[in-house]
């Protein structure tokens, strides 16, 4: 990591722990800028002038970037999306070959690269993909690692290493598989052509397809924010132990029970008996 960009994330980490970026409206370094609108939180990839490819640097740094903003008890809801009229058009192809073993030139950016999906992918709160224009090789591993994919009807979607050559990893694969079961994994992998979104959506890539991008991510966060926050991050628990073959019953166990000490069922039911919205309280 340059000292330009590790002097500019440490002060962006600093400032979501103290929520300063709230009150700025913004905090923006190398590759991205974050944002929030009371609970939903933003997280742009910002190199519009490059349609947001991401640079080793870019993957190396989201992990932290990812981590305070899991700290960060007023965010509720994290919406992931590009700058300007593309999502991400994929890893910098600049930096796809620049490592110093002229062995494995792609050592860095490949390690920066599946720690930046493992981060983003085990985020502890719901994460929303807000799709538009280019999705593509390590944009389109951005949105698989979100727990939901909303695009517009102008979103392209591919994965193209077959494209120039390149080796998928095994985690970024099963992904893919996850999402889309394998016949659609290896049409895209051995292919390298692009989906459209109305394509994308009938094969289940994209969760929802929408005329006003933005006012629908907006509304489906307002619902989730509405709902408990302990079920939610309950569900997230037991779905990851179980694509990864953990066993979810210790954890789900323990958070069944806390629905009773947190109060959460309790307000849930007298909610509805009641005929009004619950007033969740429970935090991570």
């Amino acid at each position: 990591m340059t000292g330009g960009l590790a002097t500019r994330l440490v002060t962006c980490l600093a400032a979501v722990a103290a929520r300063g970026w709230l009150d700025a409206g913004m905090s923006e370094y190398d590759g991205f800028s974050v944002s929030a609108d009371g609970a939903v939180g933003r997280l742009t990839i910002d190199r519009a002038d490059k349609r947001n490819a991401v640079t080793s640097a870019m993957w190396q740094a989201l992990p932290d970037l990812l981590a305070g903003l899991a700290k960060d008890p007023q965010v509720k809801v994290l919406v992931v999306t590009g700058a300007g009229a593309s999502f991400s058009a994929g890893a910098d192809i600049a930096d796809l070959v620049a490592g110093d073993d002229p062995a494995d030139p792609m050592a860095a950016i490949r390690g920066h690269n599946l720690r930046a999906q493992a981060a983003l992918r085990d985020f502890p709160k719901p994460t929303i993909a807000m799709i538009r224009g280019h999705c593509i090789g390590g944009g389109m591993e951005i949105a698989a690692c979100c727990d939901l994919r909303f695009a517009d009807r102008t979103a392209v979607f591919g994965v193209t290493p077959a494209r120039i050559g390149v080796i998928y990893p095994p985690e970024a694969i099963r992904g893919l598989v996850e999402l889309v079961g394998p016949a659609t994994a290896k049409y895209l992998l051995f292919s390298g052509e692009l989906l459209t979104a109305d394509e994308s959506y009938a094969k289940g890539l994209v969760d929802r397809l929408c005329d006003d991008l933005e006012s629908d991510v907006r509304r489906f966060a307002e619902v989730l924010l509405s709902r408990s926050q302990l079920t939610i991050h309950a569900v997230k628990e037991t779905v990851a132990a179980l694509l990864t073959g953990t066993d979810p019953e210790p954890a789900a166990r323990a958070r069944y029970l806390e629905t009773f000490t947190s109060g959460e069922l309790p307000e849930g039911v007298a909610a509805f008996r009641a005929k009004r919205p619950p007033a969740f309280t429970w935090t991570p």
